[in-house]
């Protein structure tokens, strides 16, 4: 993330300019010295990397879905280099550049663990990764990963987590859910009802097949949490504290008083009203938004505080608007 004065820190609670967080970065093997480059069409891509690689691959993925992202990272790392050798490497070197989805290209299991670990380590962006096999999909489920997406998907030469992240990371956040999504590029798989059980219950989401339509099976990272809700905690966090950091730079000085205190409570509840807005956030039955912004006064913070210019008096909740994903229906039949 960018430098900033201000930290947000939000606990998911159950129950009781803005930043759009999706572009893709994709970790790749690449000869020479470690780079980072933005894409912005397939045929750029195809000067750097020939058809052949999975760079490529990953890439064409991405960038061809209908709801495709406008530009794509690829970072690039070499084995046989000096420095920036492994995929977990890459991810260290580039994490603050302007990417939040991650997939790697070349990386074998133990280096796809070592990048979501890194990942959930940070908190904030996300790993999309692709699994072939049920040990694979353990691997991940053992670390029940709040911010690693695990997309099982067996069939050969298909990039399941590419697409993913391609066709829906950047629609408006908390405007989708993740379920029910149908994806470029993409053969469902042929399972029944308890193998895709299986798969669920490991934190995976497959593609398959419903009602004669393909569709992801699931919205979920592997620690079963939705996908949406930890994409729209990360836009809640990044946009107040890029609402706030703005607010310091354009004001000659917040003052320590009622007007800064109202100043930085008026940010983050024009931030709360825009996820409202994109559906992240609950209304009550009035059609009201159901979060809270509290805020100490002067006299309420600390002396201490107030003599190192460090307001820790504002704070804010809400509930999640959520999705339906499964309905029961009961009905009879009168005669």
């Amino acid at each position: 993330m960018p430098l900033t004065d201000v930290t947000v820190k939000i606990d998911l609670l159950k129950p009781s300019g803005l930043v759009g967080l999706g572009k893709v970065l994709i970790l790749a093997k690449k000869t020479g010295e470690s780079t980072i480059k933005n894409y912005s069409e397939i045929t750029k891509v195809l000067t750097d990397f020939p058809k052949e690689t999975n760079a490529y691959k990953k890439a064409a993925a991405v960038l061809g879905q209908e709801n495709r992202p406008k530009e794509i990272a690829i970072a690039t790392y070499d084995p046989d280099g000096m420095e920036v050798t492994t995929a977990e490497d890459a991810i260290t070197k580039y994490y603050d550049k302007d990417w939040f989805f991650v997939v790697t290209a070349d990386a074998e299991l133990a280096d796809q663990l070592k990048v979501a670990d890194f990942v959930e380590g940070k908190a904030f962006k996300m790993y999309a990764v692709q699994t072939t096999d049920p040990e694979s999909r353990n691997a991940f489920k053992a670390k029940a990963y709040d911010y690693v997406v695990n997309f099982y998907h067996p069939n050969d030469g298909e990039e399941a987590d590419a697409a993913l992240v391609g066709e829906l990371g950047s629609q408006e956040v908390g405007s989708i859910t993740w379920k029910f999504k149908r994806l470029a590029g993409l053969t469902p798989i042929d399972i029944d009802s308890s193998e895709l059980k299986a798969i669920h219950e490991d934190g995976a989401i497959a593609y398959v097949t419903k009602a004669g339509l393909p569709q992801t099976s699931e919205g979920i990272v592997v620690s079963g949490e939705y996908i949406d809700v930890m994409h729209s905690k990360s836009w809640i966090k990044v946009n107040i504290e890029t609402s706030i950091q703005t607010a310091f730079a354009n004001n000659p000085k917040i003052p320590f008083d009622s007007d800064g205190i109202s100043l930085m409570n008026g940010q983050v509840t024009t931030v709360l009203e825009q996820g409202f807005s994109q559906g992240m956030i609950a209304k009550n039955e009035e059609g009201e938004a159901i979060y809270n912004v509290n805020t100490l006064s002067r006299s309420e913070v600390s002396p201490a505080d107030r003599a190192s210019r460090i307001y820790n008096g504002l704070s804010f909740s809400f509930e999640l608007a959520g999705a339906i994903h499964e309905a029961n229906i009961t009905g009879e039949i009168l005669v």
